[in-house]
């Protein structure tokens, strides 16, 4: 096992990772199913698995049955128990997310009503497809009211494309890109149908850094007149569907893919994930590694190390907050002037936006010293605004708070740069008294 303080001091919550009994790889083999991703099951062993993460630091991994998944109901039962076996024994360190016996809707919500009200489940796995039966598709409608009922969280993962071209796979294997087209279908068609902003209380992760998302939303939305006026799909919301989107970063992370996701998402809503096993350990372990340096380096990133790293996931699956990390500001106030460059055409509909959100958040949050927006003379297309939290815990709030997800959500396509640096006051003692001067 890790020292403590090792875990103390690093704690992560890995998403993104996957249990491979052996009755589920027996189950496959009966049915010929070893290969029906294109490429071999890799080994997986609890006890290694907990070894990788007490090397790499990560404190709490939520397991999700691999691809592909079994649509026999015993043998989905047989999956979810001894997931649920995993968490008992190792508390703390294992949850998941419980594998859903789909086409067959009958079935998976009487599966999911079990799992989670008895097996304790933390949330559900759903496959982008079940035999070729997408999400978004009208008859999971009653599967999603059962889980909006739960508040559950529902983790994605891709599998096979159906139909699928075996020449497509053989030149191009699933999980080099497929996977990532997938995803993207899948989510598309929940938003498309409104799924996601009909069960608000539902909240989705996307592996893979948000696969495509970052492209086809900007599109879907420019698009998204043109297919009303032919009738192909009808009013979206948007923000509500957008809003229920959380983002592992699982496969190809970076600095710039973490930029790219906040064009489309807030930072409070990006997790860490590693693919475990699917990847070898001695790489997840650097992965992770080159991810805390960056997220450390990076000065518009490093507000964020520990949301993303740690405490995103945590509030998501509604975990104790856990010990403090070695990162961690305790009280101590957060000083911050974000730099803003807007798209001249949506300049004004911004600065609507900005006021508004200001506004509430002084009036209505005590953390919030002040949110005070300015203007370039010279760039009116350039935003200053300089932000000043009582201390980590009050900015944590604000980013939760209706009015600034409204913000976020509804100015995303506005914004054509955004950068967060954290200045560090010279002179903390003398704030007091520039507040009291402005009395």
């Amino acid at each position: 096992m890790t020292t403590t303080l090792n875990l103390l001091a690093q704690g992560a919550v890995d998403v993104h990772a996957h249990i491979i009994p052996p009755t589920f790889v027996e189950h496959l083999r009966q049915h010929g199913a070893l290969m029906d991703e294109g490429f071999p099951l890799p080994r997986w062993d609890a006890e290694e698995h907990l070894r990788w993460m007490d090397e790499a630091g990560v404190e709490t991994a939520v397991l999700t049955l691999a691809a592909p998944q079994p649509f026999d109901a015993q043998a989905v039962r047989t999956a979810n128990e001894e997931a649920a076996r995993l968490k008992r024994e190792h508390p703390g360190r294992f949850l998941f997310c419980a594998a859903l016996p789909l086409p067959d809707v009958d079935a998976a919500v009487r599966e999911a009503v079990y799992a989670l009200d008895t097996l304790k489940a933390d949330g559900i796995k759903l496959a982008t497809n079940a035999r070729g039966q997408y999400l978004g598709a009208a008859e999971l409608d009653t599967l999603f009211a059962v889980l909006n009922e739960r508040r559950a969280v529902v983790i994605l993962h891709p599998h096979r494309p159906e139909p699928v071209s075996r020449e497509v796979m053989a030149q191009t294997p699933l999980a080099m890109q497929e996977y990532l087209s997938e995803t993207t279908r899948a989510v598309s068609n929940m938003i498309s149908r409104n799924v996601l902003a009909r069960y608000s209380s539902i909240k989705v992760v996307v592996p893979h850094c948000g696969a495509y998302l970052p492209l086809a939303v900007p599109r879907m939305k420019s698009l998204t007149p043109v297919m009303q006026a032919n009738r192909l799909v009808g009013e979206i919301d948007w923000e509500a569907n957008l809003a229920a989107l959380y983002y592992d970063l699982a496969g190809a992370h970076s600095p710039q893919a973490i930029r790219t996701l906040l064009t489309v998402t807030t930072p409070d809503h990006l997790l860490y994930g590693s693919d475990y096993p699917y990847v070898a350990s001695q790489v997840l372990t650097d992965g992770i590694a080159r991810m805390r340096k960056y997220l450390a380096d990076e000065p518009d990133l490093a507000p964020f190390q520990r949301m993303i790293l740690s405490e995103n996931a945590r509030r998501l699956f509604g975990l104790s907050a856990g010990q403090p990390t070695a990162d961690s500001t305790g009280g101590q106030m957060i000083v911050r002037i974000a730099e803003v460059e807007v798209y001249p055409q949506y300049l004004e509909e911004y600065l609507a936006f900005a006021r508004e959100v200001d506004s509430a958040s002084v009036a209505q949050e005590p953390g919030v010293i002040c949110l005070f927006p300015m203007q370039s003379a010279d760039e009116p297309t350039q935003i200053r605004i300089l932000e000043i939290y009582a201390s980590e815990e009050a900015y944590q709030h604000h980013i939760q708070t209706a009015h600034f997800q409204r913000y976020k959500q509804g100015t995303l396509h506005m914004v054509k740069s955004l950068a967060l640096p954290t200045m560090q006051p010279l002179d903390p003692q003398t704030m007091g008294g520039i507040f009291h001067k402005m009395r």
